[in-house]
C-alpha cells in the first residue's frame, strides 16, 4: 500500500498521502471544532492498516474511539454518498493505551538516569547555575556507578551533596546551597504534578511502540494526557524525552517504503511556547535527524504560528482546516498559511481557509519526488473507526487483551542512590576513619542484591549521557541541551 486515502476534491478526485513520503513530517492545523482530530485519526488508522505503528497523545479524551469499528448511523451513512466513497468498512484497530500515571492505561515511566540532566533541567525550569549543580549530581552518580532511579535517589544525592560541598568543590564545582535548594524545590513539586508515578522503574522500553498486531498492521499507542496537558512543561518535555529516545535507540534506515513509526504532537504550541531560539533550533535539527530513523513527526495545533518558521520548513505534508481571521493576529495567520502552499491558479488560497466547512481541509502532500503538490480543497474522508470515546468497560476489555498487560503495573523498588547513600552515610558515623562517600566503581558493581548485567546497562547508558560516548545521545545532547550552559 503506497497511498493513504485522506480525502477528494469537489471533482471526486482522491487526495492520498504518499506513503514512502511519510517521514518527511506534516502538519494538521486549524481552528477549535474544524476537524483536526478526525482528520488525525483518519491519517492514524491508515497508518496502521499499511502496518506503520503509531503513537499519539489523547489530550481531550476523545482518541479513544479508534479501537473500535464505526457505528454506522445516518450522518455517516449521508457523508459517504456525499463523498461517493465506493468501499467503505467499518473496522476498528489494534489499540495499546498508556498512562503516565497509570490509571487510564499501562504506566509509562523513566528512571531519572534515562532522562538526563539536560532534559531534567528544563522539566525544573532551572537557570544556568542550578542546571551546574544538576550536572554536578549526575556526574557524582555517574563517576561512582550510583543508578539515579526515581526522585527519591535523586533528592538523597542533593542532600549528600549539599553536606560534602566543600571536599566536592575541586572536582565539580561550586555547589551553592541555594542552588540545591532551589532543584530540591522543583523535584518536590514535580512529585505533586506526578512525578512520582513517572520516574522508577521497570522503565518504558522505546521498542514497545514498534509493534505490530498479529495480522501485520500497526499497533496504535494511544498516551492519555487529559490530566497531563494540565501541566504544559511536564507534557512537552515528556514527549521530547520519547522523541530524543527515539532517534538514540533506532538504527538508520535511509529511506524506505514507509515509516517504522508516526508520532503525532497534539497541541504543538505547547511545545515550544517559551522556548529561546537555540532550542528551537536545535529541536528543528533533531526533527530534521530523526527521519533518517524511520520516524516521522506530525504536529496538530490551531495555527501554524504555533510551530517555529525553522521547524514548520521541515513539514512537508499540510492539511490546513479553517482559521478565523477576527483579529490582526487571525490575519496574520492566515496569510502565512497561505504561503505556504504550493499555489494553486484556481483557489483564492487566503479567502479559502477562513470559509472552510467542517471537515474540509486545504492539503498539500509531497509526491513521490519528494516535491509539494499543488495545493487543493478536499473533503476528509470519515474514520472507518468510532469517533469519540469509548466506555469503561469497552477500555478495560481492550486492556485486558494488551500485550503489555502486567509488564508496567507494579513498580520495582530496586538498590540505588538512595540506599546506597543512607547505608555509607551509617557505614561512615561507625566507622568514620576507615569510609568514604566515593567508593569505586567495582564496590558499587558487587554491591549486594543488584543484578549485575542490568546494572551495567543501565550505567553505561547513565555514563554515556553524561560524556557523550554514545553516538546516538551525544547528537542528542547537543542538539537539546547546550543552551543550558557549558557542557561539562
Amino acid at each position: 500500500m503506497g497511498q493513504l486515502s485522506v480525502g477528494c476534491n469537489a471533482k471526486g478526485e482522491v487526495t492520498s498521502l504518499n506513503l514512502p513520503m511519510a517521514n518527511r513530517h506534516g502538519l494538521i492545523a486549524g481552528a477549535t471544532g474544524t476537524g483536526k482530530t478526525v482528520t488525525l485519526q483518519r491519517i492514524a488508522e491508515q497508518f496502521a492498516k499499511a502496518g506503520v505503528s503509531v503513537f499519539t497523545a489523547d489530550v481531550k479524551g476523545d482518541l479513544s474511539g479508534i479501537a473500535l469499528a464505526a457505528d454506522t448511523n445516518s450522518k455517516l451513512e449521508q457523508r459517504i454518498k456525499e463523498l461517493k466513497i465506493k468501499e467503505y468498512t467499518p473496522a476498528d484497530n489494534s489499540v495499546i493505551f498508556w498512562d503516565i500515571y497509570g490509571k487510564n492505561g499501562h504506566p509509562l515511566r523513566t528512571t531519572i538516569s534515562e532522562m538526563g540532566p539536560l532534559l531534567m533541567g528544563r522539566l525544573l525550569n532551572l537557570n544556568d547555575t542550578q542546571q551546574g549543580v544538576l550536572n554536578a549530581a549526575f556526574s557524582v552518580a555517574d563517576d561512582e556507578g550510583m543508578l539515579l532511579l526515581d526522585l527519591k535517589d535523586l533528592r538523597a544525592m542533593l542532600d549528600w551533596m549539599g553536606k560534602n560541598a566543600s571536599s566536592l568543590k575541586s572536582k565539580y564545582g561550586n555547589m551553592a546551597s541555594t542552588s540545591i535548594g532551589a532543584i530540591q524545590r522543583g523535584l518536590l513539586t514535580l512529585a505533586e504534578a506526578g512525578g512520582e508515578q513517572f520516574f522508577g522503574e521497570p522503565a518504558f522500553k522505546i521498542e514497545n511502540l514498534l509493534q505490530k498486531d498479529a495480522s501485520g498492521k500497526g499497533f496504535i499507542n494511544i498516551l492519555d494526557a487529559t490530566k497531563l496537558i494540565a501541566d504544559a512543561r511536564l507534557y512537552s518535555t515528556f514527549l521530547l524525552w520519547l522523541l530524543s529516545e527515539l532517534f538514540e535507540v533506532l538504527p538508520e534506515v535511509g529511506d524506505q517504503e514507509k515509516p517504522k513509526l508516526v508520532f503525532f504532537f497534539d497541541e504543538a504550541h505547547l511545545f515550544f511556547n517559551s522556548a529561546p531560539k537555540s532550542l528551537l533550533e536545535k529541536i528543528e535539527q533533531l526533527v530534521r535527524l530523526i527521519r533518517s530513523k524511520g520516524v516521522g513527526v506530525y504536529f496538530v495545533t490551531q495555527s501554524p504560528l504555533d510551530v517555529p518558521e525553522i521547524v514548520l520548513g521541515q513539514l512537508g505534508n499540510r492539511v490546513q482546516h479553517a482559521l478565523r481571521a477576527f483579529t490582526p493576529k487571525d490575519q496574520k495567520s492566515v496569510k502565512i498559511a497561505s504561503q505556504t502552499f504550493r499555489q494553486n491558479p484556481e483557489l483564492d488560497i487566503q479567502t479559502v481557509i477562513t470559509q472552510l466547512g467542517i471537515g474540509e481541509a486545504l492539503v498539500s502532500f509531497l509526491d513521490a519526488t519528494g516535491s509539494p503538490t499543488i495545493v487543493d480543497k478536499i473533503r476528509i474522508y470519515p474514520p472507518t473507526s468510532k469517533i469519540g470515546p469509548i466506555s469503561p468497560i469497552e477500555h478495560q476489555q481492550i486492556m485486558s487483551h494488551s500485550p503489555f498487560l502486567g509488564v508496567y503495573e507494579t513498580m520495582v523498588d530496586r538498590e540505588s542512590a538512595y540506599e546506597l547513600i543512607n547505608k555509607k552515610m551509617t557505614d561512615t558515623k561507625e566507622q568514620p576513619s576507615k569510609e568514604n562517600m566515593l567508593k569505586s566503581d567495582e564496590s558499587v558493581k558487587q554491591a549486594r542484591g543488584r543484578p549485575k548485567d542490568s546494572v551495567i546497562e543501565v550505567m553505561m547508558k547513565s555514563t554515556a549521557r553524561s560524556l557523550g560516548t554514545n553516538i546516538g545521545r551525544q547528537i542528542v545532547r547537543g542538539l537539546l541541551g547546550s543552551i543550558f550552559g557549558k557542557n561539562r
